[in-house]
């Protein structure tokens, strides 16, 4: 899909992208520097993942960072260079990533008690449409360029009707969180948008007032939920250590009183096997 006619939009104030440091180190040493992909803003980011990382660095005897970039790419260049030693990652920007410098599976959260997800097209609540093609001619907004539930797999839903974003759409632009994606369609930015579905679930429980001026009009199949990753060459002991953490976590009151506030019942092991339907479609679409 050619991005030629993509433009970026914001809807506030450039937020800050940084790295922050985990103020409950318990040793001196190496940190444990772990970055979360801009699912989400980074405002938003730094509220829900605080308390995890914090929960890893008591658990580890390490100090933890969270590190942030704008893009699902800057934080795959991240793990490639081997500059993070974990990561949360979108769907898409694993199979990108495993695809292109072998970037590791670690575990994977189980979610409403599914370790799948789907991608939400959403319009605004008094929208009148009812499907894709009802959105011919309007605007739409997509995530990212690597995302899946909000590029690859809404582009994959246009092909199957003959059609591309440039064909259908009046225009389309790249919000880059798609909390941000929620509040355009929210907030009549843009006519429609593919969203995370799990972003949209966990919006609507906790900010209501934004979704409720949203409605999603085509849910798509599951695809392999959004998984934990490591740089290929980690440390074993370390790797190690880090899966244990995050498997155990739903067994110790504080892991799970931090696992509910995020909407995650516990980490898993999964198959990468989880991830082949997403890149069937991306050998459908293809990639300019």
């Amino acid at each position: 899909m050619s991005d030629e006619q993509a433009v970026e939009v914001s809807l506030s104030d450039a937020e800050p992208v940084a790295t922050v440091t985990s103020p409950t180190p318990q040793s001196p040493g190496p940190s444990i520097d772990i970055a979360v992909a801009a699912m989400i803003s980074p405002k938003e980011t730094l509220i829900t993942y605080r308390d995890l990382l914090d929960y890893i660095s008591r658990k580890t005897g390490t100090p933890t960072n969270l590190v942030q970039r704008e893009t699902y790419a800057e934080i795959n260049n991240l793990i490639r260079q081997g500059d993070v030693e974990m990561a949360f990652v979108c769907t898409g920007a694993y199979v990108e990533g495993k695809r292109s410098f072998d970037m590791e599976l670690l575990v994977a959260p189980q979610m409403y008690g599914e370790t799948y997800y789907y991608s939400y097209i959403i319009v605004p609540a008094n929208s009148s449409a009812e499907d894709l093609d009802d959105l011919r001619g309007k605007s739409f907004a997509f995530t990212d360029p690597l995302s899946n539930s909000g590029r690859l797999a809404p582009t994959y839903m246009l092909a199957q009707m003959g059609e591309s974003p440039e064909s259908l759409f009046s225009g389309y632009s790249y919000t880059y969180s798609h909390d941000k994606s929620i509040e355009a369609v929210s907030e009549k930015v843009v006519d429609g948008a593919a969203v995370d579905s799990l972003i949209w679930n966990y919006f609507d429980w906790k900010y209501p007032d934004i979704t409720a001026g949203t409605k999603v009009i085509v849910k798509s199949p599951p695809y392999g939920i959004p998984p934990v990753v490591v740089p290929a060459g980690l440390d074993a002991s370390l790797k190690d250590q880090l899966r244990d953490v995050l498997l155990h976590m739903h067994e110790d009151e504080e892991g799970r009183r931090i696992l509910a506030e995020i909407k995650i019942t516990r980490f898993v092991e999964v198959d990468d096997s989880i991830y082949d339907s997403v890149r069937e479609m991306t050998e459908a679409v293809g990639r300019q």
